[in-house]
């Protein structure tokens, strides 16, 4: 198995796949630093301070006089009425909820991804793990070698794994190294609240416990390597399904996006809860952010990834083991 491994790990970085992840996160993280950085100043400069109590002040009175706009869809106030409860408890406890650094950056960047832009990364290295044997036509070649189909398979699994925990990796390393530079590298103890709980359009804080920085983006950069492994276990399926590997990364790429659009544009089609696609944001439930679907939990979208998982697994077993490659 460890050769099948090696082997698989040899070919899949000769095919440069995940030099490319590497391109397009030292492209994409200044880009988005950047923007951060000129989002902040001019927030100081519209307010004429760089106390950052008087900047949550302004966001909650911002927020609370766009709740009286009759253009804003009421799931949107429902949103903006738990972040403004949230602020409100951060200026309370005197704890700055954006405070400006490398670290912050970082874990801010983790949260705003997982749901798309580190997933498409992961279709990027794992969408032609097997129907690229089929269109560079290896793949009778590698079923002719005295090892059992599903080791085969098992070998290829084992190295998305090994690959989705390197790009989750590098992509915090890569942030923190770029937005360190502009924000500074410290931050690692600074304070963060989790434990916030959503009840209806009221926020429950009997459970909100402080955590040190450090400790909060292991926890964070966990989950988002969960559902990175989850959509990675998927396009491994749709990779043994279809033997074209452009076809496989349209179909993974599409269902991503989908999942993006159903978020924002069917929160009150509950039965969306399902799909695996709006079940990618696990970091969300760590802020206290409210589902953007009724019924999600932490637990319940922990579940479904499982189960999408497994079951795209055993397909993917079945399929490759009986499947006739002539």
């Amino acid at each position: 198995m460890y050769s099948l491994v090696m082997n698989e790990s040899i070919k899949m970085l000769r095919k440069k796949r995940l030099w490319v992840v590497v391109l397009i996160l030292l492209v994409l993280v200044p880009i988005f630093t950047y923007a951060q950085l000129r989002a902040t100043l001019n927030n100081q400069k519209q307010l004429g301070t760089t106390d950052w109590k008087v900047q949550v002040r302004q966001s909650i009175n911002d927020t609370t006089n766009r709740l009286n706009s009759t253009r804003i869809p009421e799931e949107w106030k429902k949103w903006m009425r738990i972040r403004v409860q949230q602020l409100q408890y951060y200026l309370d406890h005197d704890i700055n909820p954006t405070s400006p650094n490398g670290v912050t950056f970082t874990r801010d960047f983790m949260s705003n991804a997982v749901a798309l832009f580190i997933p498409l990364l992961i279709v990027i290295v794992s969408s032609d793990i097997v129907s690229g044997e089929y269109t560079g036509g290896t793949i009778k070649v590698l079923l002719t070698r005295p090892v059992k189909r599903w080791k085969i398979l098992t070998s290829k699994l084992i190295t998305i794994v090994l690959f989705v925990s390197v790009i989750v990796v590098l992509t915090g390393i890569v942030a923190y190294a770029i937005s360190g530079w502009v924000f500074g590298y410290k931050g690692w103890t600074y304070p963060v609240l989790t434990g916030f709980q959503t009840k209806g359009e009221e926020i429950e804080t009997s459970g909100v416990h402080v955590l040190p920085q450090w400790l909060y983006m292991i926890m964070e950069y966990g989950l988002a390597w969960y559902a990175c492994l989850a959509v990675a276990c998927i396009s491994f399926m749709v990779s043994v399904l279809v033997r074209s590997t452009a076809v496989g990364m349209g179909i993974m790429v599409s269902a991503l996006i989908a999942g993006t659009l159903l978020t924002n544009m069917a929160s009150a089609w509950e039965s969306a809860k399902y799909f695996f696609m709006v079940n990618l944001r696990l970091t969300d439930y760590l802020a206290g952010t409210i589902p953007p679907i009724p019924g999600l939990s932490l637990s319940f979208s922990v579940v479904n990834l499982a189960v999408w998982s497994i079951g795209s697994l055993i397909i993917a077993y079945v399929v490759f083991i009986q499947r006739d490659v002539l």
